[in-house]
């Protein structure tokens, strides 16, 4: 009887169940996990990120499983063994060997920096800038909406923040995963997982925080401008003639453009540009295209989302720092689309031409769902009213808008 019980005992221990039921937070990050998973897989709320991250989650927080991403501190420690090790002075077989297979993907890909330019690159690919070319005034709106970066930069700064920590934590109102990740490697490499949480947990909200919003900013008339009525009231007095050669030039512009006042965004902006110049080039460069869009672009969302979901352990979760930086992040969030929303306000006070502030609210980085979003809202109104065009030039120059804005808080604060 007693040998029976010892391997009823040892079979017990070799369960999750000893360490879940000694540590109940574990319960709630699979509650989080599930959670993110339905509003991934039932919502469909940017299901190419949230599932990854959501899966990421749910397989770090199986206590002996050792999927969990190991921070390391703000000196670059991290507990191996019960030793501090330094882990950028690790080989990566050796983190593989030490930490497991999620840490040495962190390190090696995320870490790193080389994922956040490459997902960059991916979204220039599939990304048409037709919409903001044709619309270019409606650019301004993309650029207004950074302006809750820096607003959030100022709060954190008061709040105790270190610079480096505040453009971190700023750079989330950028809606643009890889940017965050890009700026906090820079800036606050320690602060790397709850950053890369909140940026891209909000960036999967978009078709929650948008609404909220816009429903707190906008009235029902400004909501109910018709873009299509204004363009027939107010045409374009210019006319671009050959849009195919202008696809051409800009991101061979705009990259030398920012490179020579900017060069710290180069790595983002860069590689958005080549990867829409390959797109633009047409038959002559269509197998770049197709890698830049497809295979790459998709095995670096999957690691990028699974080790993104991975640093969301109870230990890094669960405490005052990461809740107040998924705090701040959201007010970093709601602000740039506060900004864009009110700078579209300003803009209607003096122009002729009305503009929907719907487009304001889409001057983020999230391509196209924000757009999207904000289509929706407006069809509720008036099933007539399609602002999606319109909406995606403010959206796309967002794109380029927080990558030049990571790029000068990495000038100033690096």
């Amino acid at each position: 009887m007693d040998a029976f019980l010892e391997i009823l005992r040892k079979l017990y221990e070799m369960t999750a169940l000893s360490s879940i039921f000694e540590n109940p937070a574990f319960l709630l990050m699979y509650l989080l996990a599930f959670v993110l998973l339905y509003l991934g897989i039932v919502k469909k709320y940017e299901p190419l990120l949230l599932v990854p991250i959501a899966f990421g989650v749910l397989i770090a927080n199986f206590p002996g499983g050792d999927m969990g991403v190991i921070q390391a501190n703000d000196q670059g420690l991290v507990n191996v063994n019960g030793q501090m090790k330094d882990i950028y002075a690790m080989p990566l077989h050796e983190i593989a060997h030490d930490l497991g297979l999620m840490n040495y993907l962190y390190y090696a890909l995320i870490k790193s920096g080389l994922l956040p330019p490459i997902i960059f690159m991916g979204v220039g690919a599939m990304t048409d800038f037709g919409p903001m070319l044709r619309n270019l005034k409606l650019a301004i709106f993309g650029a207004a909406a950074q302006m809750g970066i820096f607003a959030v930069l100022i709060i954190s700064l008061l709040l105790g923040f270190t610079p480096q920590e505040a453009g971190s934590l700023g750079i989330i109102g950028g809606a643009d995963g890889p940017t965050a990740i890009f700026t906090t490697i820079k800036l606050a490499p320690h602060m790397l997982g709850p950053i890369a949480i909140a940026a891209y947990s909000y960036m999967a909200l978009v078709p929650v925080i948008i609404p909220l919003v816009v429903k707190l900013c906008c009235s029902k008339k400004e909501l109910m401008i018709n873009m299509k009525e204004q363009d027939k009231l107010y045409p374009e007095k210019t006319e671009i003639k050959n849009l195919r050669v202008l696809k051409i030039i800009f991101p061979i512009a705009v990259t030398t453009i920012v490179a020579i006042f900017v060069p710290t965004a180069v790595p983002l902006v860069g590689m958005l540009m080549f990867g829409n110049l390959v797109r633009e080039i047409g038959s002559d460069t269509s197998r770049l295209f197709e890698v830049a869009s497809n295979g790459l672009m998709n095995a670096a969302t999957i690691f990028l989302g699974l080790c993104v979901g991975a640093t969301m352990t109870v230990d890094a979760f669960l405490n005052f720092q990461t809740l107040g930086i998924i705090v701040g992040g959201f007010c970093a969030f709601a602000l740039s689309i506060a900004s864009g929303i009110f700078m579209v306000k300003i803009w209607n006070l003096f122009a002729k031409k009305k503009i929907n502030p719907l487009i304001g609210a889409c001057g983020l980085s999230a391509v196209p769902m924000a757009s999207r979003v904000a289509n929706g809202i407006s069809t509720k109104y008036d099933p007539k009213n399609h602002v999606l065009n319109y909406c995606m030039a403010s959206n796309i120059s967002g794109v380029i808008g927080s990558a030049v804005a990571a790029g000068v808080l990495i000038s100033f604060l690096g």
